[in-house]
């Protein structure tokens, strides 16, 4: 968190201040006895003399002073004086991010963590170090403990936002020892933020960085298999920026042996506090009032208590989930906030004024922090700690559209991005599609491939031809950018329908990732996947299983049993390898169990709602058509509750369960839920797409016309009844015009970063239909990604 800057009295402060009056002092003193000893001209050359020299021990001896007035949002910390502080003179750990605690006066003791060591050894060896772990868990104070003690005389480098990073990396560079601080370093990656060539410019430098854990998740390999297309993109860079670290990671939850020493402190009645608080929280946690704050946000909304700053807090929240990671000022939450309020009742709760609301959410609760960190002139953030509560549904489109309709380019990058990772495609198309016009580097790949996510294949291969072949020109054909560039253009190949030339791509790119990139590298194991995916649908299922056999003894040995991607490769095998549908549904079940329960997945994970899928498929395929049915409406809503209605993934799952209610023949209701699925879907995916065909050719099979949706094949080239759909895990189609001409790859070259590396999901296939053409619909669909 971005820590309010204060003034601090510590014992180190003490003495600084002894020395500094001691100096003037000094001068005083030299000045009357000059005044004594002698006179004329004589004392007042000694009394300049000394006095001029005790005035530059004072501004030697002089502490640095903090003044937040004067750190501007786009400023690097430094004293009053101006000058980049050093480590010894950072005598508070709120000025280096962390949570101030009751009583800000004497921060609480530092309390030794079992990780301590680990960061040691890792600074030993290492010049970028980045502790990671949960919101208050302590990663902020274990890392200012450690550097303190460790670099006393380095400069303390702190950029206070992504715009300020150049001038500190810059000021970095130039020292002959600094540290690089950057707490919470998400806040420091995306458009504008840190990248490789700036880390390798730090040769003298330390860099000491933290992150939220949920944050390092975005980018670490278990998540590979959720990223769509402009993540992949982005993710790849950050994630190679992220490997170059050493990652030590710190528990929320303290140890036997962590609380034990801080019981040596208990006569402090804050650390006394948590630890009679038990363990369910973490000392860290309760120290800095998390579960006192959120408690507050909560109980803030019951009529008459403060219900306007719940609201205006909800807002804040929702902007950094939203993916802004800068500051938001008090007029754009004055504006932002009131939809929250009428949602939960409005003038019935009594509401505050706004300036009363905004003085109730600033206000450092329990003497720690408050729900809004920030100031007027700099703009607020909500304190971490409440962006993972419990029960946050989707952002609402209410706030998405206010916050979008504000922000500059580079924010509606990373709004971009954070909206194609949570399956939201028609918003990262529109975000996206404003940072391209605001000449965003790196945003017009992103922008293409989010396109053909959402439902327009063909247009994305045919723009991505074009970036393999500039990248080829430029970089050659095995660069790692080229070879991403590939990767998308040979997944789009045969999402557009031509799976066996799609197979082909993916043989001729696994020999040169395998030995450029090396045999387990995430993007070999992901081209391995996809291979095997198109090799199935393009009619060798035995193939396929094979394939997937060996790949999966890989990805054990390489990720362990509970990754992701091994689940993955699980769930592909099981429906290509051919044997008992019984047993296959055995263990889909099984599988089931394990996403749900598994670490950083859940019951709404692309993974576990594809699972849910496959079962659906199978009893269609039993011939259990009821269960089919029951099973496809429960996945169709929870699909559209987390991705939207407009995603691809949701139409594929009104098409099957009007399938299943055909088979029962319920022609009525599968008649009304065909036509109104048409009726959108038309408006959001590109004419031909297999999920129109579908939709016309069961409407067909009932004697229902389809000209809705326009005639069947309009737009579409021959043997488009095969085209296989978006990239499906993120979402909805883009707004007219968002992503320019056709050609949006744009000039040779242009806005062309490190390519996407595969496809989110990509090494997930998942059930979808071939087009049915009867009201006696085939037994059941074929396997694709995650739908």
């Amino acid at each position: 968190m971005s820590a309010l800057l204060l003034r601090g009295w510590g014992s180190g402060r003490a003495r600084g201040w002894a020395g500094y009056l001691g100096a003037v002092g000094l001068g005083a003193g030299a000045v009357a006895l000059a005044a004594v000893w002698t006179s004329g001209p004589w004392a007042a050359g000694i009394g300049a003399a000394v006095a001029t020299l005790s005035g530059l021990a004072a501004e030697r001896t002089r502490p640095p002073e903090w003044r937040p007035e004067a750190q501007g949002s786009g400023e690097v910390l430094r004293t009053a004086g101006g000058r980049i502080p050093l480590l010894r003179h950072v005598d508070r750990p709120e000025l280096a991010g962390a949570h101030p605690a009751e009583d800000p006066a004497t921060p609480p003791a530092y309390i030794e963590r079992d990780a301590e060591p680990r960061l040691r050894a890792a600074l030993e060896r290492a010049r970028f170090v980045l502790v990671v772990g949960e919101s208050t868990a302590g990663k902020t104070r274990l890392a200012y403990e450690v550097a303190r003690a460790r670099y006393p005389r380095h400069s303390f480098v702190r950029p206070l936002s992504r715009t300020a990073l150049p001038e500190a990396v810059r000021i970095s560079a130039r020292r002959r020892r600094a540290v690089l601080w950057l707490d919470d370093l998400e806040d420091y990656l995306g458009a504008g933020g840190l990248t490789g060539a700036q880390l390798a410019s730090l040769e003298r430098a330390v860099v000491i960085a933290t992150m939220r854990v949920q944050e390092f998740r975005r980018y670490d390999a278990r998540e590979e298999s959720r990223l769509t297309g402009s993540d992949r993109d982005a993710w790849r860079a950050q994630r190679d920026l992220l490997q170059q670290a050493a990652v030590i990671r710190l528990p929320r939850h303290w140890s036997p042996g962590e609380r034990r020493r801080a019981a040596a402190h208990r006569g402090d009645p804050r650390i006394g506090a948590a630890l009679r608080a038990g363990e369910r929280f973490g000392v860290a946690e309760v120290l800095a009032a998390g579960p006192e704050l959120l408690a507050s946000w909560e109980n803030a909304w019951a009529p008459g208590a403060n219900p306007r700053g719940a609201a205006v807090v909800a807002a804040a929240v929702d902007c950094r989930r939203a993916g802004l990671r800068r500051p938001v000022s008090r007029d754009w939450l004055r504006e932002l906030h009131g939809p929250y309020l009428a949602a939960r009742g409005g003038g019935d709760l009594q509401p505050e004024p706004f300036a009363e609301a905004m003085d109730w959410a600033c206000a450092a609760a329990y003497a720690t922090s408050g729900l809004l960190v920030g100031n007027y002139g700099a703009g607020f953030t909500a304190f971490d700690y409440l962006l993972n509560a419990p029960g946050h549904g989707p952002v609402p489109d209410h706030l998405w559209r206010g916050l979008l309709a504000r922000v500059e380019p580079a924010d509606a990058y990373d709004m971009g991005l954070a909206a194609h990772q949570d399956g939201r495609l028609a918003r990262a198309v529109e975000a996206l599609g404003l940072a391209l016009r605001g000449g965003v580097p790196g945003a017009e790949l992103p922008l293409t491939i989010a396109i053909g996510d959402s439902g327009k294949p063909r247009r994305a291969a045919a723009d991505l031809a074009g970036i393999a072949r500039r990248r080829t020109d430029r970089l050659g054909p095995r660069h790692p950018d080229t070879l991403a560039a590939r990767h998308q253009l040979a997944f789009f190949t045969g999402e557009s329908g031509d799976r066996l030339a799609a197979a082909a791509r993916f043989a001729e790119l696994l020999a040169d990732a395998a030995d450029v990139l090396g045999p387990d590298h995430p993007d070999t194991l992901a081209a391995r996947h996809q291979l095997a995916y198109f090799t199935g649908e393009g009619g060798d299922p035995r193939a396929a299983a094979r394939q997937l056999d060996a790949l999966l003894a890989d990805r054990l040995r390489v990720h362990g049993p509970g990754h992701p991607q091994v689940l993955a490769t699980r769930r592909s095998l099981i429906w290509f390898r051919p044997g008992d549908p019984a047993a296959a549904e055995r263990e889909l079940a099984e599988l089931l169990t394990e996403a749900e329960s598994a670490e950083g997945m859940g019951p709404d994970d692309p993974h576990t709602l594809a699972i849910r899928g496959s079962l659906a498929a199978l009893a269609a395929r039993a011939g259990r058509s009821a269960e089919a049915a029951d099973a496809w409406e429960a996945l169709t809503a929870d699909r559209t509750r987390v991705l939207g209605e407009d995603h691809p993934h949701v139409f594929y799952s009104r098409l099957e369960r009007a399938r299943a209610l055909l088979a029962q023949g319920r022609t009525g209701e599968a008649s009304t839920l065909l036509t109104g699925a048409l009726e959108r879907a038309r408006s959001v995916l590109e004419p031909g797409h297999r999920h129109l065909r579908t939709a016309r050719e069961l409407l067909a099979g009932i004697g229902e016309p389809a000209g809705a949706a326009g005639p069947a094949g309009a737009g579409e080239p021959a043997g488009a009844a095969e085209l296989a759909g978006a990239a499906e895990l993120a979402g909805a189609g883009e707004p007219a015009g968002a992503a320019g001409t056709a050609d949006a790859a744009g000039p040779a070259g242009a806005a062309d970063p490190a390519g996407a590396a595969d496809p989110a999901g990509a090494a997930d296939p998942a059930g979808a239909a071939d087009p049915a053409g009867a009201a006696d619909p085939p037994p059941g669909p074929r396997l694709r990604r995650f739908e």
